[in-house]
Formats: structure tokens, C-alpha cells, sequence
């Protein structure tokens, strides 16, 4: 699939805001044990208004283009409660967002807000890794009744594992950006190096391994 523009806009914004680091020398550690040179945090979005703003515009267009039967907007807790309530807001749709494990207190709810079973729902997402806490979030609310009508995103890595996933749970996923735009707008710009790609791509090919 060819790399459309607003992939490559995307990328190139948040490499701007140091929302994406790449470090090929220099890894980081994730929590999940990982050592990775990559690393994407997408709050970092909201720090700055014109790039929340163009964040909020992109992932609301999509929902209104691939899901005009949606009937409410659910993020997933807790990167993407912000960007869920901002497209929830800009397409005047209720928002709830999903817990990654149920409240200790209260009511020890799971999903916070009032979906009511049979609604049709897009989650919002912010960043794709393994797949299996945005796939988490899409059980909760399938438990709940609700029907998933897909998921919009800001970044994958586009690990297989984490397509694998998507595939088996049947549910759709659209993203702003992806790891090749990245990689080739960090080349195209000089934010890394030729040498460092086949790096990057040593390291996507196989991530838990990588490093050790």
C-alpha cells in the first residue's frame, strides 16, 4: 500500500515534537522488557494546541468517512482518553473510555461513561505495539454488549504479532501514521542515518529478542 501524505505529515510532526524518539546507539528499555530503539509517546501531542488540533481533525475525518453508523467513541486508558474525548467533542458523540483493569473502588467499573449495550462503537487508540491492551479494551466493550465497529489510531509499529491479533479479533484498524513513514521521513529529514535502517527493521523483525 502506497504511503499517503498524511502519513508522511504525521510522521514528520510528531518526529518535530520529539514525540517519536529514535535512538538506534542508544536504546531504550519498555515496560514490557523490551529493549527497542524506538520510541513513540503521543501524548506529547497535546502539549502543543495547532498539533492536537490536527490530531483531533485527522482521527475525527476518519471515523465520519469509515464509520458514520458509529454511535459513540470509546478511548482506551490511559494515552488515548484525551484524543478519544477530543473526537468524541468534534463529532458530538458520546465518549467513554476503557480501563485496563476494573476500578478497586466504587462501582469497579471497567468502562468509565454510559454505553449502553448494543451501541455501536470506534475505539480510539494512540499507540499500537503488541496489540493486546487495545485488544483488551475492544473485549471489555463486546462483554459489554457493545458492537466494535473498528479502531482509528495514531501510530503502530505494525508488528505481525499485533496484525495477527487484529485479524483474529475481527477487529479493523486505521492509524495516522506507521513505522515505515517514520523511518522514512527520520531518513528523508536526517534524523538518523542509511546505516540505521537495517537496524530498525533488524530490530521491528523481531523486538522481544533484539538487544539481548
Amino acid at each position: 500500500m502506497p504511503m499517503s501524505n498524511l502519513q508522511k505529515i504525521f510522521a514528520e510532526k510528531l518526529l518535530n515534537v520529539k514525540a517519536i524518539k529514535l535512538q538506534p546507539e542508544q536504546p531504550f528499555t519498555w515496560a514490557s522488557g523490551w529493549k527497542s530503539p524506538f520510541y513513540c509517546d503521543n501524548r506529547k501531542t497535546l502539549a502543543f494546541p495547532a498539533l492536537r488540533s490536527f490530531v483531533k481533525l485527522e482521527l475525527s475525518r476518519i471515523v465520519a468517512e469509515k464509520y458514520p453508523e458509529a454511535e459513540a467513541v470509546a478511548g482506551v486508558a490511559t494515552g488515548a482518553i484525551a484524543q478519544g474525548a477530543l473526537v468524541a467533542d468534534a463529532l458530538s458523540l458520546p465518549f467513554a473510555y476503557v480501563r485496563s483493569k476494573p476500578k478497586d473502588h466504587g462501582m469497579a467499573n471497567l468502562i468509565e461513561g454510559d454505553l449502553q449495550p448494543g451501541m455501536k462503537v470506534v475505539v480510539i487508540e494512540d499507540l499500537i505495539s503488541t496489540g493486546g491492551s487495545s485488544l483488551k479494551a475492544v473485549e471489555a466493550l463486546r462483554a459489554h454488549g457493545c458492537e466494535v465497529v473498528g479502531m482509528v489510531a495514531s501510530y503502530t509499529y505494525g508488528f505481525p504479532v499485533a496484525e495477527e491479533a487484529f485479524a483474529k479479533a475481527g477487529v479493523e484498524l486505521t492509524t495516522l501514521t506507521d513505522y515505515e513513514a517514520v523511518v522514512e521521513t527520520a531518513l528523508q529529514t536526517g534524523y538518523i542515518e542509511t546505516k540505521h535502517v537495517d537496524l530498525l527493521h533488524q530490530w521491528r523483525a523481531n523486538p522481544a529478542e533484539w538487544g539481548r
